[in-house]
């Protein structure tokens, strides 16, 4: 059939869907519903998997956590930082003797207020080294980092967080300005880069990094029972593929360095954020495939609403599909009139149903305050699947009316 019969068909389609507009529209309604379901659903889901993977992304790559603590002291099991048992020796340690690791850095924390002008903020404060920024992806927004010659020197100088900067400094800038901490005065040297929360919602622009000697001496201090003790370990792989590996030479290096026997259980925990972020990422595509899935249903019953009106329309139509057989109609064109409005009508609700989703997902955007995102592909898809809808729900009335006798079907009263 060329393209000038099927326009015709078009319009004879759009001529009795207007005829029966409350009809139509209550048929339509079934498809409306289920394309703009999947988009909104399929749009928070995804939402949710793009958010993660940002936090993800936020962390750093390939980066593996080594953790003081996890002991057992007179019986009792003591968790992760009830004790300090990593120290700078095995930071240098883990970066010297594992093949697979590419960079460490060793970190002690605390908290405090910080102090400029008359402005203060309580925050936390990581004594760390230069290498912590290339481990957690940081970068400096104004200024420069400090260096391995101001943490041999305990330099007192600071990176300020975007969080702490804004409150402390408003829209000036805090590069060269100085800050107490504990009321130890610093330089701040630079502001990091923002990088938002993390997978668990901590702020991880709410914090002053300072060389690892400058907070032990100066601001945290320094364990009396071990001066060189960490309170973290921050490794990198040196690849995505290298991450098994790189956690288990830490592992095993850490044992022997702390003469753990094979009965002993490690006095330190080794997260490898990899796999547990990965498995929340996976948690959120599993959601949005299932409030897809679930979704879908409603498409399912809007096909159904399309078969039984196109099934009445055949019946009420019979003596002017008999009419036109004994005028020289072809069944093929029966059967493409009746297939074309089955068709017209799902791709009507599929065109709303889009249009009702996105503005959906951006409500819900709006409202909640949930990260949406929506999909060009879903949107294609679901224009997609509302025609197929019509073909497969179209195709057994119009079938049926095409096979009518026009003999029978002009005598049908």
């Amino acid at each position: 059939m060329n393209m000038k019969k099927i326009l015709a068909s078009v319009r004879i389609a759009l001529r009795a869907l207007q005829i029966n507009r409350l009809r139509s529209a209550l048929t339509m309604l079934g498809i409306i519903i289920g394309v703009a379901a999947v988009i909104s659903m399929v749009a928070v889901g995804s939402g949710a998997t793009a958010r993660i993977q940002e936090q993800i992304a936020s962390i750093g790559s390939n980066v593996i956590i080594v953790l003081s603590g996890s002991i057992t002291s007179n019986g009792i099991r003591l968790g992760s930082g009830a004790a300090q048992t990593l120290s700078s020796d095995d930071a240098k340690a883990i970066a010297t003797e594992c093949p697979a690791v590419a960079a460490v850095a060793p970190a002690v924390r605390g908290s405090g207020q910080v102090v400029y002008g008359n402005n203060n903020w309580f925050t936390s404060f990581q004594g760390t080294t230069p290498d912590y920024l290339t481990i957690r992806d940081y970068t400096m927004q104004s200024g420069s980092a400090f260096t391995t010659q101001d943490v041999d020197g305990a330099t007192k100088v600071a990176l300020l967080g975007r969080t702490v900067a804004d409150n402390l400094f408003g829209a000036t800038d805090a590069t060269g300005q100085v800050i107490r901490i504990k009321n130890v005065p610093f330089t701040v040297a630079g502001v990091l880069s923002a990088k938002g929360q993390s997978p668990t919602g901590q702020d991880q622009d709410d914090i002053i990094l300072l060389p690892i000697s400058t907070a032990r001496k100066k601001v945290i201090g320094a364990s009396q029972a071990n001066a060189n003790a960490v309170g973290t370990i921050m490794v990198q792989a040196r690849g995505p593929q290298s991450m098994q590996e790189a956690e288990l030479e830490v592992r095993e290096l850490l044992r022997q360095r702390h003469h753990l026997q094979s009965q002993q259980d490690d006095d330190f925990t080794v997260r490898n954020l990899e796999e547990v972020f990965a498995a929340q990422e996976t948690s959120a595509q599993v959601m949005s495939i299932l409030l897809g899935a679930i979704a879908s249903v409603s498409l399912l019953v809007g096909g159904i609403g399309i078969m039984n009106i196109m099934l009445v329309s055949v019946t009420e139509r019979t003596r002017e599909i008999g009419l036109r057989l004994a005028i020289g109609a072809k069944t093929k064109d029966i059967l493409t009139q009746f297939l074309v409005e089955a068709v017209t009508l799902a791709l009507l609700g599929g065109i709303a149903g889009i249009i009702l989703g996105a503005a959906g997902s951006y409500l819900v955007s709006y409202i909640a305050n949930w990260n949406t995102l929506i999909s060009p592909g879903a949107i294609l898809l679901a224009f997609v699947f509302s025609a197929l809808i019509g073909i497969f729900f179209g195709y057994y009335p119009a079938r049926k009316a095409a096979m009518l006798d026009p003999i029978d079907a002009l005598r049908y009263e």
